[in-house]
């Protein structure tokens, strides 16, 4: 038998816990969005400093990093005399709504490659 003062008491709990647990499950859902991003520039600088390494055009190298890196991401690279060095930068805004008062993650990569001698 449920003592008259008890009831509701359930329905309250969840009213109170489920927004923390939405915001719980958008927070994960942004750190997994950040990850994944981060993989994605790291191969963008990845694939850039192999092209370069290889001779291709410097274009044509960085616009395959974009294309891989993601929207909006800078690229750059720079030449000593046996290898090239590709930086990738690009921020990932949380989402909107619940987290929109949190700045942007930078995200960044470097990677190097030793310039291949033409055939």
């Amino acid at each position: 038998m449920t003592r008259r003062r008890d009831r509701g008491a359930v329905t309250a709990e969840l009213a109170l816990g489920l927004p923390l647990l939405l915001a719980v499950t958008v927070g994960l859902v942004w750190l997994l969005a950040v990850g994944a991003g981060q993989v994605c520039v790291v191969d963008g600088a990845r694939e850039a400093a192999r092209g370069l390494a290889r001779g291709d055009p410097e274009a044509v190298a960085f616009e395959r990093a974009t294309t891989v890196a993601g929207e909006g991401s800078r690229v750059s690279a720079s030449y000593d005399g046996t290898g090239v060095t590709v930086r990738i930068t690009r921020s990932v805004a949380g989402p909107g709504g619940l987290f929109g008062f949190l700045p942007a993650v930078a995200l960044e990569a470097e990677a190097v490659a030793s310039v291949e001698a033409p055939p």
